[in-house]
């Protein structure tokens, strides 16, 4: 019998193998994974080089040999951070930002060499998401964000679609007490994203109304990213913007049939059950907790 530890290391081979992360020229352009990661990373907005080192889990060793390379290839600059002599910010020059621009499209092509191989491609995208969710559970940050972007619109659309599928009569969010988007913006409320590598896994809402009661609205989290305690830290993050705001009382509704996770997890963390408080018809249990 094959045992679980050999397939992970098949699975690692296989990663290591079809990314090329042993080979001397990355993609073909003439340095290794390590230097291409370090030039995505100062393209993609990590100018910071304490910050750039942290997010790609380097020594300073290894972090200034590499940064020393780009350098002497005239690919990045790097300067005295303008606010703290002691820290350091990267940037691309002209050379460097036409190099990260092949670089992605030379990715993109890989991702989509990857995902033509296998017939059924939804199914290799979802074990993907669920093994980046695993791998990455320790890096996945919370984030404070417009309910009206772009992030926000496709957890809801998301979280909306997945209502739909377990509601025994579909989810019509025409029908819900839907939050307005102003009432979940600082200081009435807040909007909260996980980000997973740039990517959001999960969401929840504060709608407040200035006073001191509020509710907790649209807590989802990616089938992916569930199980890794994901939905308990938007939860307490919620719950710590609610008292920065001087809200002394949330209150939630949810479906105990269609939802039973939600209920076991609004029960588990301190939170009443109470009486019904709206109108909303798909909403069976409601509970209140005092901050």
């Amino acid at each position: 019998m094959i045992d679980a530890v050999s397939r992970v290391r098949r699975f690692n081979r296989a990663v290591t193998s079809e990314v090329g992360a042993l080979d001397s020229s990355f993609l073909g352009r003439g340095r290794p994974l390590g230097a291409a990661r370090v030039l995505n990373a100062i393209g993609r907005g990590l100018a910071d080089v304490g910050e750039l080192r942290a997010d790609l889990a380097l020594d300073s060793g290894l972090a200034s040999r590499l940064l020393r390379g780009l350098e002497e290839e005239g690919l990045v600059e790097t300067r005295p951070h303008p606010d703290d002599a002691r820290r350091r910010v990267a940037r691309l020059t002209p050379a460097g930002e036409r190099e990260y621009r092949a670089y992605e499209s030379l990715s993109d092509a890989q991702a989509e060499a990857i995902l033509a191989r296998h017939p059924d491609r939804a199914a290799l995208l979802a074990a993907m998401d669920l093994i980046a969710s695993a791998l990455g559970r320790d890096r996945i940050a919370l984030e404070e964000a417009d309910p009206r972007g772009a992030a926000a619109r496709w957890c809801l659309g998301e979280y909306y679609a997945e209502l739909g599928r377990r509601f025994e009569r579909g989810f019509d969010v025409a029908l819900s007490c839907d939050p307005q988007a102003d009432d979940m913006v600082r200081p009435r409320g807040t909007f909260l994203v996980a980000m997973s590598d740039g990517l959001p896994v999960g969401c929840a809402g504060l709608k407040g109304g200035g006073g001191a009661v509020a509710e907790v609205k649209r807590l989802w989290v990616a089938p992916a990213a569930r199980g890794l305690g994901l939905a308990k830290r938007l939860m307490a993050a919620v719950e710590s913007a609610a008292r920065s705001l001087g809200i002394e009382v949330l209150r939630l509704d949810t479906n105990g049939r269609a939802l039973p996770e939600a209920l076991a997890l609004y029960r588990r963390s301190g939170w009443v059950e109470i009486d019904r408080f709206n109108d909303d018809p798909y909403p069976d249990a409601f509970f209140e907790k005092r901050l």
